[in-house]
């Protein structure tokens, strides 16, 4: 088959590659979708290492916006820049050019800034990472935030939205854990709890990733509605910063959403993630294995891995 059929196949839309299988940082499978992968189409870019492509690129596209693939497995076409500084908010580590995103994300960050900039002793927020201009995988640090949906709130409260960007890069965020994450610190605020539920109640929200004491302690002292408790998820890390993570936009073409979490309000799951800090299970010992046998690295992702419109992502101006 020549190149230029493959390329109207491609555009069509009608080849057909799992790419929704692949685990994300919640641990629960992707839906799966009907996207085709770059494959061959990529030409001598193929097995590059896609975050050396996506990673040096400095600009978004001029692309209608649009996420494609998954979280871990995917790129932005049309990102858009979250200001590095507005009234309620400051992007942080200016340097690392990953304050980009869907535009929904952008509109939802924004809002949760207004919000919080309410809360006794919040000035607004601190915005961590988001994605890179063109998404896609990272050069350092994240598997996900690949395709724009994804934010890094800090769990520091600003006291000042003056920052210079030399501030920003040497700033450090404040853990709010204790015990290895089971509880809760002093640092932690009833406008933590507060800010986040916000986040949750977001409709365009699917998921909030915090470290299980954060969650035990919010499902302790929520006396309201508890409905919005069930985004809230219990995940490794994530006690300098909580990871809010949009659904793919309503109509979006290309866009591999989550599982949906189980129905309740997951508290009790987090109580057991508590339970298992405090003390952990006891597991019998693995036998030895040769050297031979030892698990190998997981593998780079490369520009093929990706669905086929990364290409187009990469290489639109």
């Amino acid at each position: 088959m020549n190149v230029k059929k493959l390329l109207t196949i491609a555009a069509l839309g009608v080849l057909v590659a799992s790419c929704g299988g692949a685990r994300d940082i919640s641990g629960s499978k992707a839906q799966k979708a009907d996207l085709p992968t770059i494959g061959e189409l990529a030409g001598p870019l193929a097995n590059v290492e896609a975050k050396k492509l996506f990673g040096t690129k400095s600009m978004p596209t001029a692309q209608s916006s649009a996420a494609y693939g998954s979280y871990a497995k995917g790129c932005l076409a049309g990102g858009v820049e979250l200001a590095e500084s507005g009234p309620t908010w400051q992007a942080m580590r200016l340097a690392r050019g990953r304050n980009y995103g869907h535009p929904e994300l952008v509109d939802m960050v924004t809002k949760l800034s207004q919000f919080a900039a309410q809360q006794p002793g919040w000035n607004g927020l601190y915005v961590g990472d988001m994605s890179q201009p063109r998404g896609g995988p990272m050069l350092t640090g994240h598997r996900s935030h690949q395709i724009g949906l994804d934010a890094d709130i800090w769990m520091l409260p600003p006291n000042s939205l003056s920052l210079t960007r030399s501030q920003r890069e040497n700033i450090s965020s404040i853990s709010t854990r204790r015990a290895s994450g089971a509880y809760v610190n002093s640092a932690w605020t009833r406008s933590h709890h507060e800010i986040i539920k916000a986040a949750a109640q977001d409709p365009r929200v699917s998921r909030i990733f915090v470290f299980p004491g954060a969650k035990v302690q919010m499902c302790d002292d929520e006396r309201g509605n508890r409905s919005y408790l069930n985004k809230i998820r219990p995940w490794y890390g994530h006690h300098y910063h909580f990871h809010i993570r949009l659904a793919c936009p309503r109509g979006a073409q290309g866009c591999v959403d989550q599982t949906p979490p189980p129905a309740g309000d997951g508290c009790d799951d987090a109580r057991q993630w508590q339970a298992n800090i405090i003390n952990p299970p006891k597991v019998a010992p693995k036998p030895q294995k040769k050297p031979a046998e030892d698990p190998q690295p997981r593998r780079e992702l490369v520009l093929a891995d990706l669905p086929a419109q990364c290409k187009a992502v990469l290489d639109a101006n």
